[in-house]
């Protein structure tokens, strides 16, 4: 036999096809043998009970010992064929060869004592992400506390957008990486400084127009959502801040987008909030990697008379079933738009399970919402000029990483 064939437990397992053959073999001469036995038992009862039949079960009782013996023979040969066969020998190798250890079989074959040690450090792990937990309740905690510091400077931030105030020189000097190319740049233009200076007294623009919806297009997760009916509302779209719950508060974070007045909806603001749950689950206690969101609640929003873009109104033709006649009616129906944001599908409270698009649709909605959180709401300027964009696409690009070489 070849080297290898009865090494290790997956080994064994492997070679049940190989054992099964021999036990196939020693059970047929096994059988062979009892026949034997219990034909001889057969032929001393028949000779006493009637001497005239005694040749009659000798003949049957030889025709049954030889069948048997046949029968034997075969399976024994071919057992033996089996065994011989280096096409069947090889394939069975190879399943030995491709047989890997996995970590769950290994443990297996642990003794008791390491195994019940190896229980105990599971329920330090469990321990642990308690403690774990804990610390993001007060990342959380934090993120409070140095929100209300970043605050004043958002509120600046969106006087400059909005036009309510005007940067002082100090506070509008930024050096760039291309100073130099626009300096001569800047030159140039005072060759027509006249003409633009009566041109900009003309235009007089307010504020940044359109930053917040410019923000909208450079994001491609943000304008995926976002219709062409959608532009005009978002155009009004002043401010977007985030608000964390309260000390005390189930862990939570909520979305305000601030819109100035507009032919749409009289709301003046928006919300979203998203409820958090940073806690191990007590069936999977291993499976935790800090706050996840768990549910999301949006807000209603009041569109003036005809002007819900979250629904679209179809005809719909019906015909009588006894009468014949037609009629036509209208309907409406949902519609595609960055505003059903606000009108999110609900987690079931009573365990139900979503179905596969349901639950797509709301991984995506808390996708969305922590990349405001994160991302848009801190660093908006940087999305505004495309300038994070670009640092994001960078990182991605890193992320699918190429060796480096020594």
């Amino acid at each position: 036999m070849r080297d290898g064939f009865l090494g290790g437990g997956a080994a064994r397992v492997s070679l049940r096809g190989v054992w099964r053959c021999w036990g196939d073999a020693a059970r047929a001469g096994t059988e062979r043998k009892t026949l034997k036995r219990q034909t001889g038992l057969k032929v001393d009862t028949g000779r006493q009970m009637a001497d005239n039949s005694s040749s009659k079960a000798e003949d049957t009782a030889s025709d049954s010992v030889e069948a048997a013996k046949n029968a034997s023979d075969k399976k024994e040969k071919l057992a033996d064929q089996v065994m011989q066969n280096p096409q069947v020998l090889a394939a069975l190798q190879e399943r030995l060869d491709n047989t890997a250890l996995t970590p769950s079989s290994y443990i297996e074959t642990l003794p008791k004592a390491v195994k019940r040690r190896i229980d105990a450090l599971k329920q330090l792990q469990v321990k642990c992400a308690h403690i774990e937990a804990k610390f993001y309740e007060e990342v959380h905690d934090l993120e409070r506390k140095y929100a209300a510091l970043y605050q004043p400077l958002f509120d600046k931030r969106r006087e400059f957008i909005n036009g309510e105030a005007e940067p002082t020189d100090a506070e509008s000097e930024w050096h760039s990486e291309n100073e130099e190319e626009e300096k001569l740049a800047g030159d140039l233009k005072n060759v027509v400084v006249i003409e633009e200076k009566a041109e900009a007294e003309e235009i007089n623009v307010k504020g940044i127009p359109d930053f917040w919806f410019t923000i909208f297009r450079n994001v491609d997760m943000l304008s995926e959502l976002v219709q062409e009916y959608d532009e005009p509302i978002l155009k009004h779209l002043q401010d977007i801040k985030v608000k964390f719950s309260e000390p005390g508060q189930p862990m939570s974070f909520s979305l305000e987008f601030h819109f100035g007045p507009n032919d749409y909806f009289s709301n003046t603001v928006l919300t979203k909030t998203y409820k958090m749950k940073s806690e191990p689950d007590k069936t999977d206690p291993f499976s935790f990697e800090g706050p996840e969101i768990v549910d999301c609640d949006g807000c209603t929003i009041d569109w003036k008379k005809g002007k819900n873009v979250t629904v679209k109104t179809i005809k719909k033709k019906q015909k009588h079933k006894g009468r014949g006649t037609v009629r036509t009616i209208t309907k409406q129906v949902p519609n595609d738009s960055f505003f059903n944001f606000f009108n999110p599908i609900k987690v079931s409270g009573d365990g139900e399970s979503l179905d596969e698009d349901s639950e797509f649709t709301l991984a995506a909605d808390f996708e969305i919402g922590h990349f405001f959180r994160e991302r848009i709401v801190p660093r908006a300027v940087l999305y505004f000029t495309g300038e994070a964009i670009e640092d994001d696409d960078n990182f991605e690009e890193g992320e699918e990483g190429e060796e480096e070489p020594d």
